[in-house]
């Protein structure tokens, strides 16, 4: 998926439970221009020191879309979502993946590695990026997200 021939810029973090995911979905970016914010090894960390820099890229513009990986993809969630501009979605099955970029444009997809399988988990960002937000009455709604 290109845009006006630039690859898109994608960023992605995890915490150590998210690591394998994140550095096998990194593989799979090849046609993406992809920034890793870490960890880089299965040693416990804290997951807000690797996704923060993911969700202030995509916040202030510098990335096209984020991708963040912990265990239950909830604390990784709650942590990017802090951010202003930031839309970030815990999704675990298709459907929300899709809906989370046609009704809510998010921006970041977080996702539960303890929870999903590695290929599911390749799937959902797939169809994350590769779905387009419908505009319409959804912007009007996106646009009263932040505070």
């Amino acid at each position: 998926m290109e845009s006006s021939n630039t690859k898109l810029k994608i960023a992605l973090g995890s915490d150590h439970a998210g690591y394998k995911y994140k550095q096998a979905i990194l593989a799979e970016l090849t046609d993406y221009e992809t920034t890793n914010f870490g960890t880089n090894s299965p040693e416990s960390v804290d997951y807000p020191d690797f996704v923060h820099p993911v969700a202030s890229g995509v916040a202030s513009g510098e990335f096209d879309f984020g991708i963040v990986v912990c265990g239950s993809g909830q604390g990784v969630s709650m942590t990017v979502n802090k951010h202003p501009n930031v839309r970030a979605a815990l999704c675990w099955d298709l459907p929300l993946a899709e809906l989370s970029r046609q009704h809510n444009n998010a921006n970041i997809i977080c996702l539960p590695a303890r929870f999903i399988s590695l290929d599911l988990a390749k799937e959902l960002v797939e169809r994350f990026l590769k779905t387009d937000f419908e505009g319409g009455r959804h912007k009007r709604r996106v646009n009263k997200i932040n505070c």
